[in-house]
């Protein structure tokens, strides 16, 4: 049996720590509420990840909805001028790759949606994401 060298040891700790390092993402953001995101079964990856903005759409233990953007919790009425101050950012070119990203718990009601909609179209930001978790789907 091969005798292990115990000076390779930090190596290989170090190897591995970089390797998780590497293929770990980081998340940036967490959302402050409860969000059970609806179940889909013809989904997209997105492109051009680093134009894409989260909003989180949940409810707290009372079950009144919050719109969270970054690590911050909005009223609907700051979304459409939060999302024009981040679309502002970007560059000229890359403008048309700018998409917002809506995470909203499957019990959120559609008016709160809507109004959510409203302020991203008064804001400019047309491309509009939906997050589902995938499932197979039906053969009939």
């Amino acid at each position: 049996m091969p005798k292990l060298n115990m000076a390779s040891m930090p190596d290989l700790i170090f190897t591995v720590l970089f390797f998780f390092m590497i293929v770990t993402h980081m998340r940036s953001e967490t959302p402050r509420m409860k969000i059970d995101v609806p179940q889909g079964t013809e989904l997209t990856k997105p492109q051009h990840r680093r134009f894409i903005t989260n909003l989180y759409i949940g409810s707290d233990s009372r079950g009144q909805s919050h719109i969270q953007i970054g690590n911050n919790i909005v009223p609907v009425e700051k979304v459409g001028s939060i999302i024009r101050g981040l679309r502002n950012q970007i560059n000229e070119e890359d403008i048309d790759y700018y998409t917002v990203n809506i995470r909203a718990d499957k019990q959120t009601p559609m008016g709160v949606i809507a109004d959510v909609k409203e302020e991203l179209r008064r804001a400019g930001a047309l491309k509009i994401r939906y997050n589902a978790i995938e499932t197979k789907q039906l053969q009939q």
